[in-house]
């Protein structure tokens, strides 16, 4: 048992809503519940919860947005998010806007649970600081990037590939290691997609500023370097 630990559960299908907050409940969980995406971001920023149960398909605001308002203002309650059966796509969006876990629908209660006492057990996290690398500036809660200053615009995916860099600056990570930070431990397709993604940040933080920063060591990985 749980007892004492408080939970928000942002589900716009009331029979599975009250069945999880049923079975939740019986556990020692205290259940929160929000039918759409605007009520469950005031009851997330109005109230204190140990984890937030938040499904991607909700009226008038979905969960990405939800949980990437929250994670902007600053808000690192551990959340799971509730994604579509075989949404691969999905789930990459989910860890992008800043969701600590997810799980495909239709989902195995046991599972549910043992996963949220996962996450509650981690507690939630600080609210990142902003990393420098040289000239560059990596601000992980607000997800923007600037480089001398001028403020580079990054997809989602890209920022997660650069923040993997950054916070090992100056270290070689290998290609496994950015999928394993940047996509999801499940990721199984073209370990190649991260020469992609390196390709298209050395366009946007590197050529237009004359720099060298992101550097490719052969049969090693990659290294961001902030004297180049």
């Amino acid at each position: 048992m749980v007892w004492g630990m408080r939970v928000l559960l942002v589900e716009d299908e009331r029979r599975l809503a009250e069945l999880v907050k049923s079975g939740l409940a019986d556990e020692g969980f205290a259940v929160d519940i929000a039918c759409d995406g605007t009520e469950g971001l005031w009851m997330a920023t109005e109230n204190s919860y140990d984890a937030i149960v938040l499904d991607v398909m909700l009226p008038r605001l979905n969960g990405y947005a939800v949980c990437r308002r929250l994670r902007e203002a600053g808000n690192w309650t551990p959340i799971m998010m509730l994604t579509a059966k075989d949404g691969e796509y999905d789930e990459a969006e989910a860890l992008d806007t800043g969701a600590d876990d997810f799980l495909s629908k239709p989902f195995s209660y046991v599972v549910l649970l043992a996963r949220l006492r996962a996450l509650v057990r981690r507690g939630g996290r600080e609210r990142p600081v902003s990393l420098t690398v040289g000239d560059l500036t990596i601000d992980p809660a607000g997800m923007r990037c600037r480089r001398a200053g001028t403020e580079v615009s990054l997809t989602p995916k890209e920022f997660a590939v650069l923040h993997a860099l950054a916070r090992r600056a100056g270290e070689v990570v290998s290609k496994a290691d950015l999928l394993a930070q940047a996509w999801d431990f499940a990721y199984d397709g073209d370990p190649s997609i991260v020469e992609v993604y390196i390709s298209a940040l050395r366009r946007k933080i590197d050529a237009p500023f004359g720099r060298s920063s992101l550097v490719t060591v052969r049969g090693a990985g990659y290294r961001l370097d902030g004297h180049r």
